[in-house]
C-alpha cells in the first residue's frame, strides 16, 4: 500500500530525528525552559520578522486551538469560523466543551468572506436581543483552509480590517502553514504576523513528530498563558521534545532558508505533479487546490478498486455514484510514490 491519506502519518524528518538523538543525552531544564526551546523561539521570531512576538510550544493542533481560544476569550464570548473550519467539525466539540460557542458562517471553497463577516456583525449589533446571545469576539480561519485553498493578501487584509472595525481578534490556524506559504503567490509568514493577533505554526504535519508553535504577534499574549496551557494539559514536563524539533525545523540551511519551508516546498512540488497526473488521466478535480491537499472526483467502482492499493480519504459523497476523494502529499512524499500511483490508476482506469 502507498499512502496519500494525510500529511502526518510519517515519523519525523531525518534532520529532526538526528537532532533528537544528538541531544538525547543532555540534561536540560524542564517545562520548555531549556536552551533548545529558547533557541527555537528566537529562530521563530526571526522567521516571523517580529521581535516582540511571544512564542509558546505545544504538542498538538486541537490543544493549540483550544488553549488560544479559551485564553483570549471571556467566558461569555464566542468565536466565528467557516462551517468547514476545523474547530467547527473536526475537534469533537472541544471549543464548546470549554464554554465558547462556535458561530459558523457559510464558506466559499473553505474560505470566509469579509462581507459575510461584516453582514453577520451588523445583524448582531442591530439585534435588540443581542445581550441574550453569545458575544462574538474572535474570528478563526485556517491557512490553508480545510479544503486546501488559500486566502490571498486582499482577502486576508479585508478580513483583518473587518475584525479591527468590530473589535474582533483574528486567529489563524496554521496546522499546514508551511504548505500554505510555499503555495501562495503573495502571502508569507511575516505578512501573516502583521495582520493577525495570533497564529500557530504547525509542526505535526510539516516534518515534526509532534508540535505546534503558537505565536502572539505583537507582545499580546494573555496574562498567565503558560498557566492556561498547564490547566488544559498542554505543557510537557520534557518540553525540550518540541523545542529540539522546532530548533531543527527553523535553523537556516545552506540557502539561508529554514528546513520547515524547504520541505514544505517539496510537498507542493509533489502535489502539483499529482494534480497534473489527475488531469492527464482525465479525472475531474472537485476543486482547484493550490496546496498539498488535492481533491478528485472518483466513481464508486474506481474508488473501491483503487483503495485496494492506495490509502486516501473519502471526503464527500457527490451523488449515488461518485465521491470527492482527498489525496495528500507531504514533506515525505517521493517521486516513486507518484509513479506507483500513476501505474495503479492507469491499470484501474483500463479495467
Amino acid at each position: 500500500m502507498i499512502s496519500f491519506e494525510c500529511d502526518y502519518n510519517n515519523g519525523a524528518h531525518p534532520k529532526v530525528v538526528e537532532a533528537l538523538v544528538r541531544t538525547n543525552g543532555e540534561q536540560t531544564l524542564t517545562y520548555g525552559a531549556d536552551i533548545h526551546s529558547d533557541h527555537a523561539r528566537e529562530l521563530i521570531r526571526a522567521a516571523c520578522e517580529t521581535d516582540d512576538a511571544q512564542v509558546f510550544l505545544l504538542t498538538g493542533g486541537t490543544q493549540a486551538n483550544l488553549v488560544v481560544i479559551d485564553a483570549m476569550l471571556a467566558g461569555h464570548e464566542a468565536v466565528i469560523a467557516a462551517d468547514t473550519g476545523h474547530i467547527s467539525i473536526h475537534e469533537a466539540g472541544a471549543i464548546e466543551a470549554c464554554g465558547h460557542k462556535v458561530i459558523v458562517l457559510g464558506h466559499h471553497e473553505g474560505k470566509l468572506r469579509a462581507e459575510d463577516l461584516s453582514a453577520y456583525m451588523e445583524w448582531f449589533i442591530n439585534d435588540e436581543s443581542r445581550e441574550h446571545l453569545a458575544q462574538p469576539a474572535m474570528v478563526y480561519l485556517s491557512f490553508p483552509t480545510e479544503l486546501g485553498t488559500l486566502y490571498d493578501r486582499a482577502e486576508l487584509a479585508a478580513i483583518a480590517d473587518t475584525c479591527a472595525r468590530y473589535g474582533l481578534k483574528l486567529f489563524i490556524d496554521g496546522a499546514r502553514l508551511g504548505y500554505g506559504v510555499e503555495a501562495s503567490d503573495d502571502v508569507n509568514l511575516p505578512w501573516l504576523c502583521r495582520h493577525c493577533d495570533v497564529l500557530y505554526i504547525g509542526g505535526t504535519k510539516v516534518g515534526a513528530l509532534c508540535g505546534e508553535a503558537v505565536v502572539f504577534t505583537h507582545n499580546n499574549a494573555p496574562r498567565h498563558f503558560f498557566t492556561m496551557m498547564k490547566r488544559r494539559g498542554a505543557v510537557l514536563a520534557k518540553g525540550r521534545l518540541t523545542g529540539v524539533q522546532f530548533e531543527a525545523l527553523f535553523t537556516p540551511g545552506d540557502n539561508a532558508r529554514p528546513l520547515y519551508f524547504e520541505i514544505s516546498r517539496h510537498a507542493i512540488a509533489m502535489a502539483r505533479q499529482m494534480k497534473a497526473m489527475f488531469r492527464e488521466l482525465g479525472l475531474e478535480l472537485w476543486l482547484d487546490s493550490p496546496t498539498n491537499q488535492q481533491f478528485v472526483v472518483l466513481d464508486n467502482d474506481l474508488m473501491h478498486r483503487l483503495e485496494q492499493h492506495v490509502l486516501f480519504t473519502h471526503w464527500q459523497p457527490l451523488d449515488g455514484h461518485h465521491m470527492a476523494c482527498r489525496f495528500v502529499t507531504s514533506w515525505a512524499t517521493t517521486e516513486d510514490d507518484l509513479r506507483q500511483l500513476r501505474e495503479i490508476l492507469v491499470n484501474d482506469l483500463s479495467s
